[in-house]
């Protein structure tokens, strides 16, 4: 059975502004997710899903019907606040979704086999979905999760600061920790986190997680107990998130494996508007290269 890939697209861009998901940033107006898609579908996986919110299916539908119908199955799962709730009231106040634990979550049910998880957002590059493939076909099993991970003079803004998910690994090279520290940039010579936590330091070699995972699907029911829990103590606070991490720190405590992918494609993202020109450069830099074709499903 091929892997799915799981686009978590349901996301309000705070620092962004706009639904930077469907934004056009290729030649042909290609968004980042037509890239990963392109490259997951170059790899080996057999379907897509786009986890986004009810409201913008058609969005979605009209963008992509016409590049993916006969390329690759795709289908649609919704992140909506009353999911997974087991009848808990929604605050009045809360508008954000409920993380990407609960947006993983909410593709229970339509995703049956291995799947990885990106954010749409975000460009991974082609060794990364490469290397994914090979692990989902080959090592994942109930006991054996994988992370994707970057270096993170790769991922910062020349525009602002970013949150990363640091990754702490053990002597293995498999994952012990990911911690989301904020207010990242570098200053001078060194990386510097701008937060409540130790050390503010970070070295430049340091692993990052850009939120690209891999998974078996028997990761469900504990996304499910763990959504449970957070929502018993997380409930009445307004922006409080259930995040992919959580779920993961808690897997890795009962005994479970995580490898650490590493990889030696690009990443890429927006962050912030004025992170936009420098998207388009680097995209038009690989289409040079002949990575990529100047209308990538033309």
């Amino acid at each position: 059975m091929k892997p799915t890939l799981v686009i978590l697209a349901a996301g309000m861009a705070s620092r962004y502004g706009s639904m930077k998901q469907v934004e056009a940033f290729g030649p042909a107006g290609e968004t980042i997710m037509d890239y990963s898609i392109a490259d997951a579908v170059k790899a080996g996986f057999g379907k897509i899903v786009f986890l986004i919110r009810k409201q913008f299916e058609s969005n979605f539908r009209e963008l992509f019907a016409s590049k993916l119908d006969g390329k690759v199955n795709y289908e649609f799962a919704f992140q909506e606040l009353d999911m997974f709730l087991d009848g808990a009231e929604i605050p009045g106040e809360r508008t954000k979704p409920w993380g990407t634990g609960h947006a993983v979550l909410s593709t229970k049910g339509i995703v049956n086999e291995p799947f990885a998880v990106i954010n749409a957002d975000d460009f991974y590059g082609a060794d990364s979905f490469k290397k994914a493939y090979e692990f989902l076909t080959t090592d994942c099993n109930e006991r054996t999760y994988a992370v994707v991970g970057y270096n993170i003079m790769n991922t910062l803004s020349d525009h602002g600061t970013v949150n990363r998910g640091v990754c702490g690994l053990d002597e293995k090279g498999n994952l012990k920790s990911v911690v989301e520290r904020y207010n990242i940039a570098e200053k001078g010579d060194v990386v510097v986190a701008d937060d409540a936590f130790e050390p503010k330091e970070l070295g430049k070699d340091t692993t990052v997680s850009m939120n690209f995972w891999c998974f078996h699907p028997s990761v469900f029911k504990l996304y499910e107990e763990q959504f449970k829990e957070f929502i018993k103590e997380n409930r009445t606070v307004p922006k409080s998130e259930f995040l992919i991490p959580s779920v993961v720190d808690h897997f890795i405590k009962e005994g479970g494996a995580v490898k650490v992918i590493k990889t030696s494609s690009p990443w890429f993202g927006v962050t912030y508007k004025e992170d936009a020109p420098a998207v388009q450069k680097q995209l038009n830099d690989l289409i040079a290269k002949g990575e990529y074709s100047n209308d990538l499903w033309g």
